[in-house]
């Protein structure tokens, strides 16, 4: 297992802390799960779950702090790409894709919240709670800043939110079929092509953004089995998705998308291990980071199970990925989020209950500390990602 290192009183006083922001810090918003327990391999709802939060993270200072923590509903389930942080990060939001089910609440079934988080707020809070779609999932915000668009998993939907200030407007739904799945989507950087990725009927869709019209263009790539989370380049040269694979214990691949060819198509597919969950990309474009599960929520007695999950981190040259390094992180670790400088990187460790901090040196990832949460974590971004 992982040698977890002492943890500051400042860290572990998570509702002691005052909310404050310098002009060298950096923020990082972690979605966290009230009502997950894992069990013998089995997500279950514990006993008086407590409500979903939203932790905000200074992952800009060593160690990161803990600035300000609100309540929001959030879920494990969908990629940890849930939330969406604003470029100014005067705002976040925040999808959550199940909730207890009112009619027995040892039971999760779909919800449909969105919610934006005031991060200038002191304390921060939530000022608007929206309706997206069934098991609203991956979420992000137009390089312009005036757009939102949200993955509803469970219903086979994109919702469409036009963005004034802080404020949120529905403005639509795009329909691919209940049996679609979309799971999360990215724009890239000119802010003029949105990317969907289905983990139901195995596409990546891609859609035309103009102004706060999106449409589908009906094109899409195929790319392995049941796509998940993505991410873009912020030169907007390459995209990267991971698959989920078939859940038997087999390896699962990521995959490299040219989105500078006519139209964007996979080149590469490089298998990685057991279930891919969360990628996320360095401010630079020079490394992606993978996430993946490594077999960590099988039950023990399962033949692909592992005690740790593990990041890998590969570089990235135009198209082609190479791995630079592998490191053992925590339990059905979900996502991750990058510092600035790209020396750090910050893991959700989603049984532990923490942020686990690694730095990163272009050669070796290293623990050097974690954040203790209340919650379990399992969505994270930063205004970069």
């Amino acid at each position: 297992m992982i040698r977890k290192p002492m943890r500051s009183a400042a860290l572990a006083a998570l509702p002691l802390l005052l909310f404050g922001f310098d002009a060298q810090g950096q923020i990082a918003v972690s979605a966290n799960d009230g009502k997950i327990a894992l069990v013998d391999g089995q997500n279950t709802v514990p006993p008086n779950p407590g409500p979903d939060t939203v932790t905000i993270v200074d992952i800009g200072v060593s160690p990161p702090k803990v600035l300000g923590e609100v309540k929001a509903p959030t879920s494990v389930v969908g990629p940890p790409q849930s939330v969406a942080v604003s470029k100014d990060e005067s705002f976040a939001l925040v999808t959550g894709a199940m909730k207890l089910d009112p009619a027995d609440p040892k039971k999760l079934v779909p919800d449909d919240k969105l919610s934006v988080i005031d991060l200038k707020a002191s304390p921060p809070a939530v000022i608007q709670t929206l309706q997206a779609g069934g098991g609203a999932t991956g979420v992000s915000i137009s390089p312009s800043g005036t757009l939102a668009l949200v993955a509803n998993r469970s219903e086979g939907t994109l919702s469409i939110f036009t963005i004034s200030g802080r404020m949120l407007t529905a403005a639509g739904k795009l329909d691919f079929g209940k049996a679609s799945g979309p799971s999360h989507v990215v724009f890239t950087p000119d802010g003029k092509t949105a990317i969907l990725t289905r983990d139901g009927d195995h596409r990546v869709s891609l859609l035309s953004v103009d102004g706060e019209k999106v449409t589908d263009t009906k094109k899409f790539m195929v790319g392995g089995f049941r796509p998940y989370s993505i991410v873009v380049g912020p030169k907007g040269d390459v995209a990267v998705f991971g698959n989920q694979g078939g859940g038997q214990g087999d390896l699962d691949q990521i995959n490299v998308v040219d989105l500078k060819s006519n139209p964007p198509r996979v080149v590469e597919a490089i298998t990685v291990g057991q279930t891919p969950e969360g990628l996320s990309i360095s401010p630079d474009g020079a490394y992606v980071a993978v996430i993946l599960h490594n077999g960590s929520p099988r039950p023990k007695n399962h033949p692909a199970y592992n005690d740790h999950g593990l990041m890998r981190i590969f570089k990235v040259d135009g198209t082609k990925l190479t791995l630079v390094t592998t490191a053992q992180i925590g339990t059905w670790a979900q996502g991750s989020a990058w510092r600035n400088d790209g020396k750090t990187i910050v893991v959700q460790a989603t049984h532990e209950k923490e942020l686990q901090v690694f730095s990163f040196d272009g050669k070796e990832a290293k623990l050097t500390g974690s954040v203790k949460l209340n919650n379990s974590p399992v969505g994270i971004r930063t205004a970069l990602q």
